[in-house]
């Protein structure tokens, strides 16, 4: 039997579905297997699902009711809008009278390109009285006769007033068709964004509530009785339930599972995340602990869609190598055609014997490609030299690694292209990962400058079955800290088995009071518990922008109460050495300032010529993992009981006064476990109106430790 139960998360990808079983006590990798993606079988995806899952269980040993915890992610969304593959769209305006035009104008919407010469297929029809339910019969059966197979109610001001919406679905339920409400998809103002959206959302709902029903009974005919979650591109899981509802939150969420493994497994809080295929490389950053998400543009337009800001770029461990002609042959590029589009092998790859009699020529992969592409003819065939077989050669690629081959052999694979080059194998190397990761660095210094990430403490850290290739040298020529994450290969499932589930609210609310941004606090909460997270694991970081007067709560929890039982806890001199190291300081110069059961908050002094010194501020976990960075930060350790009065007096002091008005600090509480992000409130009445909410239902001497930033 397994030791403890197990958390499973799966990946389907286009290829192949990777699926791992995860601990749940020490949250440590147990078992990962790899399956043909069932595209075609019967049952879709949910095969390939099933017959992981029960690979999954015979490897570890372990029961149906061991799993405590399966979630799953899927390009199947994704690919549905890639391909053009949707389902017709009814589209039923709502309004009367001049009011009606801006509704009337949707029918745009079905010039929205799918793909090269095909569009959403969408069909638009009016009523002017929602709740004539004669009227909203006729729509519907005009819709439905041109071809529709789902429904979109959508009025101008729904978010406010959703009456009208909720009375054409209410009259349209008896046709059986699935169907959604606009404001039910998102509640910002924006008439033609919100429909585009909610539209968009449409035509990936029958193909995905068909997959969901086959992968549900599937996942119960197996015995499994945790609730099935589902991945979403803002690097959360949520329930089936919610999928159902919302299958469009399932776009873009292939990179976002890498990038969960990456902060629940890896513990980064600040840095840069790189997931490294065979092609392309995906770049993502985890900033203060969480992930930078941003609205996302699909089919070329900008949606209500929050998902992971993910930049591509295409180079990956299997991209060619090419070299430019002339006297003195040089690289001058590498990809974006990979070995893998090519149809060759890795030359670090094959057997030495194979490589005999080698020789350097340049072909075309495809047609139409530049004839540039760097591969060798020798006894065994034709290889493609690439990102791996540089990296190999130069000994990026640690021992054990994915990626790692017979170092002899990637050099002997590099020896032809360094005589052409003139040069040794290992400055041939140094050539193809030096064009190689120019191309990715651009893209990483940018992120990190659009996120004001602090180059000091932010790391690199790589995953995917081709991050040697990239991350290491990358590393090396930014002089950032780099690392490879554990079990590289398999990280996008570790990140769906340790994700959390998610949920996002966002209102527009001029002038919100403290009731309304504790009602959108509430709500998202409320969300998040309904789709089984543990009531007491929750938690949510609040945001208020003022120029645009949109109130943002996101919710996060776990969906049972985890006690980790690590075997290793960092000392009190590992953790204050982690914490110097993040600092750039002395141990000598590091000072607790405040502690808690579960963070360690330590401090240093930065002296400036004529200018006031700076107190940076490191929060580590009991695992010695950094989990919070302030660049000049003011500490105050209280009790629950105390802190309402010892708060209000601290935000006075730390409230700034200039042109752009006045703003209260940035607040952060470390409350038992969690730390409490409360920064994205400028306003002194609500923030401490969101503290105390956080507070209420702890004991009076819990401690609790404020980490307050003034803002400039």
């Amino acid at each position: 039997m397994a030791p403890h139960r197990i958390r499973v998360g799966i990946d389907v990808g286009g290829t192949f579905t990777d699926a791992v079983a995860i601990d749940s006590a020490t949250l440590e990798l147990v078992a990962q297997v790899k399956v043909p993606t069932s595209h075609h079988h019967a049952d879709g995806v949910a095969h390939g699902i099933v017959e992981a899952l029960e690979r999954l269980l015979k490897d570890v040993g372990a029961a149906p009711d061991d799993v405590a915890f399966l979630a799953h992610g899927t390009t199947q969304a994704t690919n549905a809008l890639l391909e053009g593959d949707v389902a017709p769209v009814g589209l039923i305006g709502i309004g009367t009278g001049p009011g009606s035009l801006p509704t009337r104008r949707l029918a745009g919407l079905a010039n929205l390109e799918l793909t090269p010469g095909k569009r959403l297929p969408l069909r638009y029809a009016h009523v002017a009285d929602p709740r004539d339910a004669a009227a909203v019969r006729a729509a519907v059966e005009q819709v439905t006769a041109a071809g529709a197979e789902v429904l979109v109610a959508s009025e101008p001001f729904s978010v406010d007033l959703p009456d009208g919406e909720e009375a054409v679905l209410a009259a349209a339920r008896p046709y059986g068709l699935p169907m959604t409400a606009a404001h039910e998809i998102t509640s910002l103002y924006g008439l033609r964004k919100r429909t585009r959206t909610a539209v968009v959302n449409a035509a990936i709902l029958p193909k995905m509530l068909a997959t969901a029903d086959l992968v549900d009974s599937s996942i119960a005919a197996a015995g499994v009785t945790a609730p099935l979650m589902v991945m979403r591109c803002d690097g959360g899981v949520m329930s089936l339930a919610e999928m159902r509802r919302r299958p469009l939150l399932t776009v873009l969420s292939g990179p976002a599972a890498g990038v969960a493994g990456a902060l629940m497994r890896e513990r980064v809080s600040e840095g840069v995340f790189l997931e490294t295929g065979g092609t392309s490389t995906d770049i993502s950053v985890i900033r203060r602990g969480k992930v930078a998400v941003r609205h996302a543009t699909i089919l070329g337009k900008s949606s209500y869609l929050s998902a992971l800001d993910v930049r591509t770029v295409g180079v990956g461990g299997g991209s060619m190598v090419r070299i430019g002609g002339g006297q003195r042959p040089a690289v001058h590029a590498v990809g974006p055609r990979s070995a893998h589009i090519a149809g060759l092998p890795y030359a670090c790859y094959a057997d030495p014997a194979d490589l005999r009699g080698a020789k350097l020529t340049t072909v075309s992969p495809l047609d139409g490609d530049p004839g540039d592409h760097a591969v060798l003819d020798a006894a065994g065939g034709r290889f493609a030299i690439t990102m791996t077989c540089a990296a190999n050669a130069l000994g990026r690629v640690p021992e054990g690694d994915f990626a790692a081959c017979d170092p002899a052999v990637a050099r002997a694979a590099l020896a032809p292209l360094a005589q052409a080059l003139g040069t040794d194998v290992a400055g041939a190397a140094r050539q193809i990962l030096d064009a190689g990761v120019k191309q990715v660095r651009e893209v990483v210094d940018a992120m990190i400058r659009d996120y004001r990430l602090d180059r000091d403490t932010a790391v690199l850290v790589g995953g995917g079955g081709g991050a040697a290739a990239v991350t290491p040298h990358l590393a090396a020529a930014t002089g950032l800290t780099g690392r490879i994450a554990a079990h590289s290969e398999v990280i996008s499932p570790i990140g769906v088995a340790l994700a959390l589930v998610r949920e996002q609210v966002e209102r527009i609310i001029p002038g919100a009071t403290q009731e309304q941004i504790l009602g959108v606090r509430a709500e998202a909460e409320a969300a998040v518990v309904a789709q089984g997270a543990a009531p007491a694991a929750v938690e949510v970081e609040v945001t208020v922008d003022p120029q645009t007067n949109t109130v943002r709560a996101v919710a996060t929890g776990a969906t049972e109460l985890r006690t980790q039982d690590r075997a290793h806890r960092a000392d009190d001199h590992e953790r204050l050495s982690a914490a110097a190291a993040s600092l750039g300081a002395d141990p000598s110069a590091v000072e607790i300032l405040a502690t808690t059961p579960a963070h360690t908050v330590y401090g240093t002094e930065r002296r400036r010529r004529f200018r006031r010194p700076r107190h940076p501020v490191r929060v580590l976990d009991a695992d010695g993992v950094v989990r919070l960075h302030a660049a000049d930060a003011r500490i105050a350790a209280t009790t629950v009981g105390e802190a309402p009065e010892l708060l209000t007096q601290l935000i006075r002091e730390s409230t700034t006064y200039g042109d752009g008005g006045v703003r209260a600090p940035a607040l952060r509480l470390l409350l038992g476990t969690r730390i409490a992000d409360l920064s994205g409130v400028l306003d002194a009445e609500p923030l401490l109106a969101l503290a105390r909410s956080e507070l209420r239902s702890r004991a009076a001497d819990e401690p609790v430790v404020a980490v307050l930033e003034a803002r400039s």
